[in-house]
């Protein structure tokens, strides 16, 4: 099983964000259609550590009625719980009718970490499955519903997100040295794993093999596989879902059919568009206006300072011969209005009078 998953596989997040709310809303219908049938469900997480657990399941029961499930995480077994059989303590947590339970790691610990590290003996975790597969069949025949999930990612990947956590203050807490130890164990662990999916994977609980190595992708699979398995169990119709391959198909074709980017020049920055004649026509006339008004803006500021209307009519006919004026000495400003006259009309008697000799 594990050969056959393919961990490059991507998923963009705009792509599965519509399919993904219309999971969330169908898994939230079927969860009101346990409490109202009474039928207990329970949904096994196990998986390489880092691969993704805790946020899936805290994906998965956002949009729940928080009456209607619990969460447990399976830690290690107390001193009271070894005093039993090893089964007790789950027996003590299964759901109620109507119910759904949520594990965090289960009872496959026995044939896992216990295997691996010696913790057991190896005739007791050998005869541990048998006794895994009828403690599911005792249950399934009571009306259980289960969904197991195992989470894979490779060795390189848990190796990447373990130094990425470790560099991070704040999550550099949840990588432990027992986590660094079983990833030296890895190919250890990979062999349990392979016998753990062979030997209980069974019809009234069989395992998936999620691959955990893209996030969306995660999700999408885990989704999927519980609305499925739910709506089996109740009888439903099934809900018809776009496949994976056709998810990315898709957004290959929203890239080909988008608009093209827009092309850079040397400086990165991008091109302005091209306008249009009309527009061009425009913004040329637009120009021209604007320089209209600033010549007869100057020539009005000409005339109002006594230049005269020669003045203005030379900004009128650019091509009109200018004429030279008097050179005048240049006269004090005038304090008030009728000493400008009085500059005003010595300045237009003619020069004549002004170079008359005295009589002898």
């Amino acid at each position: 099983m594990l050969d056959e998953v393919d961990l490059s596989q991507t998923l963009k997040k705009k792509v599965y964000k519509p399919i993904r709310k219309a999971q969330i809303a169908r898994i939230f219908e079927l969860s009101e259609l346990v409490y109202e049938r009474k039928r207990p469900v329970i949904i096994v997480f196990e998986g390489w550590d880092a691969a993704g657990k805790g946020t899936t399941i805290r994906q998965l029961t956002a949009p729940l009625d928080a009456r209607g499930f619990k969460v447990l995480a399976t830690q290690a077994p107390r001193t009271h719980e070894k005093r039993k059989p090893w089964l007790w303590r789950f027996w003590m947590n299964l759901p109620r009718y109507g119910q759904i339970a949520i594990f965090d790691r289960s009872w496959y610990g026995r044939v896992l970490i216990e295997r691996v590290n010696g913790l057991t003996p190896m005739p007791q975790w050998i005869a541990a499955y048998e006794e895994i597969n009828n403690f599911e069949r005792t249950l399934a025949d009571d009306g259980a519903i289960f969904i197991k999930f195992w989470l894979h990612i490779s060795k390189d990947e848990q190796l990447r997100r373990f130094l990425q956590l470790a560099t991070e203050p704040e999550n550099a807490w949840r990588v432990t040295a027992e986590d660094w130890e079983n990833h030296r164990k890895y190919d250890e662990y990979l062999a349990a794993v392979r016998d753990m999916l062979t030997k209980t994977s069974t019809p009234i609980a069989p395992w998936t093999v999620v691959p955990s190595t893209d996030s969306e992708v995660r999700l999408f699979h885990v989704f999927n596989t519980i609305i499925r398995r739910l709506e089996t169990a109740l009888d439903l119709p099934p809900t018809t879902w776009p496949t994976l391959a056709e998810l990315g198909n898709g957004d290959k074709n929203e890239t080909k059919s988008g608009d093209k980017p827009k092309k850079k020049d040397k400086d990165g920055k991008q091109k302005k568009a091209v306008k249009t004649d009309a527009e061009a026509l425009a913004l040329t006339d637009g120009h021209a206006s604007k320089k209209a008004k600033k010549a007869r803006h100057k020539a009005k500021h000409k005339v109002d300072d006594g230049v005269g209307d020669g003045a203005a009519s030379e900004v009128a006919q650019p091509g009109a011969i200018p004429v030279t004026a008097p050179e005048l000495n240049p006269a004090k400003p005038a304090k008030n209005r009728k000493a400008a006259q009085q500059i005003a009309a010595s300045t237009d008697e003619p020069a004549a009078t002004v170079m008359e000799a005295p009589n002898a």
